[in-house]
Formats: structure tokens, C-alpha cells, sequence
């Protein structure tokens, strides 16, 4: 049996166990985060200067709309832009060093639950999913019951709104003039 024994009782003790499990994991990733990233100086430095950029050009922008756009404060407007890309990529880039120790926990913790609830339905969805998302939910499940939910896509799914909403709950969320920006930005409509 692959859960334990007080919770083999219950009627949904594989979603719960998927469920605590996917907490567990996200508190253990973001402890992670803040040993290797948002307790260093350099982070705290970074966070601090893209907060600085993106209220200065929020002023800057609003300023503008009130006021004829003259080029100097185009050229202002745009040395601001440059400097916030620049923080928010050095940032991605900081970030992207320590998720690959998550990375691994995650794969470690996921290959774990794959063989705990290797082809055991964990869950049942109350609707039938469309044709991609059907092959994520009912992944390694027997039968044609579009409804079954595997346990990769329970704990894909918790997964993802667990940790957002424990980075935002701890003050971890990425800075609000970094959101648009990171590893891959768009490309400037003004260069082209």
C-alpha cells in the first residue's frame, strides 16, 4: 500500500497523500531559494534596483501622457527600460543558478510518487478534459475513463499553484518591473 496506514482509511487518502506531498515539496524548494538566492546581498541589491527602475518609470510614464513627449525624455524613458531589462535579466540569471538544485528535488520527489502510484488513479476530475490536457491527466492510467486523474497531472497541478502562492505568501515573488522580463524578453518593437 502506498500510503500510510491512517490515511488508507479515508476515501480520497491518494489525493490527499499527492496533495501534502506537493506542499511538502514546495516548502523544502523554496527553503532551498532562500539559502542559495533571497538571502544574499547581491539579491536583496538587485530586487531593490528594479523596484527603484520600474517606479521611476511608471512617474516618468505618467508625467509624459500629461505632457507633450519631448525626444529628451524619450531618450530618459529609454535609458530607464534598458537599465530595468538589464536588472531583470541579471536576476533571472541569479535565480536560474539555484534552480537546478530544485530542479533535482523535484525530479527526485516525482520519480518517488511515480512508483508509489505507478497506474492507480489518484483522483476523479468532474469534467472530461479536452484532447492534450486528457493525455496529461489520464498518463500510465488503465481504462478509458476520461474522468480518472493520474497522479502526475494532481501533482503538476499543485505543484505550480502551491509554490506561486507560497513565494507571494513569503514576499518571495518576483519584483513587479521583473515580471515582463527574464532569461528570454520580448523584442523591442523600437529596435526594429
Amino acid at each position: 500500500m502506498a500510503t500510510p496506514q491512517f490515511l488508507s482509511s479515508f476515501k480520497y487518502s491518494d489525493s490527499l497523500t499527492v496533495v501534502a506531498i506537493s506542499i511538502c515539496t514546495a516548502v523544502v524548494c523554496e527553503a532551498i531559494s532562500w539559502i542559495l538566492i533571497y538571502r544574499t546581498n547581491s539579491y536583496k541589491s538587485l530586487k531593490s534596483s528594479i523596484d527603484k527602475a520600474s517606479k521611476k518609470l511608471e512617474t516618468m510614464k505618467t508625467e509624459t501622457t500629461k505632457v507633450t513627449i519631448k525626444k529628451s525624455k524619450t531618450k530618459k524613458i529609454d535609458r530607464v527600460e534598458t537599465s530595468l531589462k538589464e536588472s531583470s535579466r541579471d536576476l533571472s540569471l541569479f535565480k536560474f543558478k539555484s534552480g537546478a538544485v530544485v530542479a533535482l528535488v523535484l525530479f527526485i520527489v516525482f520519480g518517488l510518487l511515480n512508483s508509489l502510484f505507478e497506474g492507480k488513479v489518484v483522483a476523479k476530475l468532474p469534467f472530461k478534459p479536452i484532447g492534450i490536457v486528457m493525455k496529461m491527466s489520464h498518463r500510465g492510467l488503465q481504462g478509458d475513463d476520461a474522468t480518472d486523474c493520474s497522479m502526475a497531472f494532481l501533482y503538476f497541478l499543485c505543484s505550480i499553484s502551491i509554490r506561486t502562492n507560497l513565494q507571494k505568501f513569503l514576499g518571495f515573488s518576483p519584483p513587479r518591473g521583473a515580471a515582463g522580463a527574464g532569461l528570454f524578453p520580448m523584442p523591442d518593437p523600437k529596435t526594429n
